[in-house]
């Protein structure tokens, strides 16, 4: 069973307008909470965690 993870940058556990995590053989699975059936997207974890570093960087700031 995948469990699910929503950032602790949304509004509380009732806010859905927010992405959710799920670890995963072989990678961080993705998912919009809004359409929790809808697609997801599966990212390698070395790619997640370059992502996550750019983040903490500033680097992907608008």
């Amino acid at each position: 069973m995948i469990q699910w993870r929503k950032s602790s940058y949304s509004g509380g556990l009732n806010d859905d307008a927010c992405v959710e995590l799920a670890r995963f053989p072989g990678g961080i699975v993705i998912r919009d909470s809004k359409h929790p059936e809808g697609c997801r997207l599966e990212v390698p974890r070395e790619a997640f965690a370059a992502l996550l570093a750019q983040m903490k960087r500033g680097e992907l700031d608008r």
